[in-house]
């Protein structure tokens, strides 16, 4: 899971009260839950890990949270990455941004309800820094074709002068 802001989730597993029993062994029943809590494990930091790989530079170290197994050792049961959600510095940078928080935080094969969420936002961010590039285009565009009109005209009352037919002022 990509935490945006802060905030850790934990999903939970049943709670494993029971201890191993007398000389260490496993009941066939506490065995059954180690071993879905190490499924539980992999499956928590494999997805930690595609969050990380592809989020390169703006995700920051994993985060679990652990459950005791019957065999007293500890397993990952959720996990969370903290993800850099500032815009750029420029609306192009702010786009490759979003595009890799994007990807981030789609990057594992089972995307949580929260990784959406910071999907969906980085694609508003890259909405809005392409709606900021477009109307600094547009300006653009009507500086351009108000300095093509200045000159446009100057250039007529230039060659009005060079013929002769211009005025002269003399003070």
């Amino acid at each position: 899971m990509i935490g945006a802001v802060g905030g850790f989730s934990v999903s939970s597993s049943p709670a494993v009260s029971r201890v191993a029993g007398r000389g260490g062994e496993l009941t066939p029943e506490q065995q059954r839950q180690v071993d879905a809590l190490k499924q539980t494990d992999r499956k928590v930091r494999s997805h930690e890990q595609a969050h990380m790989a592809a989020g390169a530079g703006l995700v920051r170290g994993s985060s679990y949270a652990y459950q005791a197994g019957p065999d007293n050792k500890r397993y990952a049961v959720a996990g969370e990455v903290s993800i850099d959600t500032s815009p750029g510095r420029t609306p192009e940078e702010t786009i490759a941004k979003a595009q890799q928080i994007r990807a981030a935080a789609l990057a594992p094969a089972d995307p949580s309800t929260q990784d959406r969420r910071v999907a969906a936002a980085a694609s508003q961010m890259e909405m809005q820094a392409r709606q900021e590039m477009a109307q600094a285009a547009d300006e653009q565009r009507t500086g351009n074709e108000q300095v093509d009109g200045a000159l446009a005209a100057y250039r007529q009352v230039s060659a009005a002068g060079e013929g002769g037919g211009g005025f002269s002022a003399v003070a």
